[in-house]
């Protein structure tokens, strides 16, 4: 069944992603085009362009040129696309099974149906030889289905709000506690016309952060993992009450205007331009507040971040709780036509975005990371301690949830942050969506 779901959610995006299979802003050639050059191509797609993902796109392309150095007879053809892109795209390729032999993947429910209905190979025996006790624990197991593993950890990230340290102590605000004492810093800037956080709903995800903390701040850590499992409704009080809590912070005006229509990259440019005091993201963004040479020096001193806070009231009493989880694992193709070649990439890749991203491009990777002399910044380090003694770390929803439900989650964030539709609405047609998943 799992194989048939996967077949009728491709068919869905066909026509979609074919249009974007031109869209690459980076593809060295097709491998294809070039096999009477005697080497063996491998197909490498990622989803962190150059312009808005420049330390990531930065260090992946130092590594495949290693790579291609120590293995003169490998060519690494590379393509490039905006994570919106590229998950369509991926449905597309395995559609026809033409995934690339070495491609990122999301955990959980995103990549469930791709290992599950035979797209991704097995990693178990790379895994073991490679990177025995090297993952922070818990990440390997957000890629394994029926007992196998299916893609290599690259990312560990936690979500905080990121905030202008400069904007705050212009209206004597400290960090917020409580849920309560937020609002009122909102109500403070807006009455001094300055925005107090930006977010761009338009894709659904990003706003989906601030849903996703307030349900564990109401409900508890364990109450959106609850509805994935069968246990808990959407349509549970604390769940619609976290639904009712956006909403008022829409009415209130305390996000950007428009926030519907803007992506993840519009929102982030009005904090990274002052324009807005604060910014709930994960911590890929720690580069662009640390080490990026892209952004003013002046600018990253100004930042600081603070954990969501307490809800007055809410089962979720411990700060130390955090949204977030593993992000993109590398996954190699069941059909490559060079799997060995493939896996052997596969791991470098990983081994070394280990080794490499901590002092060179300030990302957390899903190894584990020896502190000591460490050069970073020191919110890196602050960073790194908070994962050491997180209490919980609750995997995004639409990262657990199934392609389908997921998908079905952004359009609703969407319309919940626009007001077009209502907390019990977007609560009842959840229900519905993971009830029909559940036949399957």
């Amino acid at each position: 069944m799992k194989k048939k779901a996967l077949s009728y959610l491709i068919l869905l995006t066909l026509v979609i992603g074919l249009v974007l299979s031109g869209c690459s802003s980076s593809d060295k050639s097709a491998s294809e085009g070039k096999s009477g050059d005697g080497k063996i191509h491998l197909k490498f797609m990622h989803d962190w362009p150059k312009g808005s993902s420049t330390a990531y796109y930065s260090l992946v392309d130092e590594i495949i040129k290693d790579y291609e150095a120590k293995n003169p007879n490998v060519v690494i053809d590379v393509e490039v696309l905006n994570p919106d892109q590229y998950r369509d795209k991926l449905k597309v390729l395995a559609a026809s099974n033409e995934l690339p032999d070495v491609g990122l993947t999301w955990s959980n429910g995103f990549a469930e149906p791709y290992a599950t209905g035979g797209q991704f190979a097995p990693l178990d025996d790379i895994i073991e030889k490679e990177f025995k006790d090297q993952f922070v624990p818990g990440t390997v197991e957000s890629y394994s289905f029926n007992g196998k593993s299916y893609a290599l950890p690259m990312e560990m990230n936690v979500t905080y709000i990121f905030y202008n340290k400069e904007i705050f102590k212009k209206y004597n605000l400290e960090v917020p506690k409580t849920f309560e004492d937020l609002k009122k810093i909102g109500k403070t800037l807006i009455k001094n016309g300055v925005i107090p956080a930006t977010v761009g709903s338009k894709d659904g995800w990003p706003a989906s952060m601030w849903f996703m903390y307030l349900a564990d701040r109401i409900g508890g850590p364990t109450i959106l993992t609850d509805v994935i499992k069968g246990k808990v409704k959407m349509s549970d009080p604390a769940i619609v009450k976290a639904a009712k809590e956006i909403q008022n912070l829409v009415d209130m005006g305390f996000f950007v205007k428009g926030n519907t229509a803007f992506s993840n990259d519009d929102a982030k440019g009005y904090f990274l331009n002052e324009k807005a005091a604060m910014f709930l993201t994960a911590t890929w963004e720690l580069p662009n507040f640390t080490t990026s040479p892209d952004v003013p020096q002046e600018f990253k001193e100004k930042v600081g971040y603070f954990k969501f806070p307490i809800y007055e009231g809410g089962k979720g009493t411990d700060i130390n709780s955090y949204v977030g989880g593993p992000g993109l694992g590398a996954f190699v193709a069941e059909n490559s036509k060079h799997k060995e070649q493939a896996k052997d990439f596969a791991a470098y890749l990983v081994k070394e975005w280990g080794k490499r991203s901590v002092e060179e491009a300030g990302i957390l990777p899903a190894t584990k990371v020896n502190t000591e002399g460490l050069n970073v910044p020191k919110m890196y380090l602050d960073v790194l301690n908070d994962i050491n003694n997180a209490t919980n770390i609750t995997t995004w929803f639409d990262t657990q949830a199934s392609p389908n439900v997921s998908e079905l989650h952004h359009d609703l964030i969407t319309a919940l942050f626009g007001k077009q539709i209502t907390p019990e609405e977007f609560a009842k047609q959840h229900d519905e969506a993971l009830a029909e998943e559940a036949k399957k």
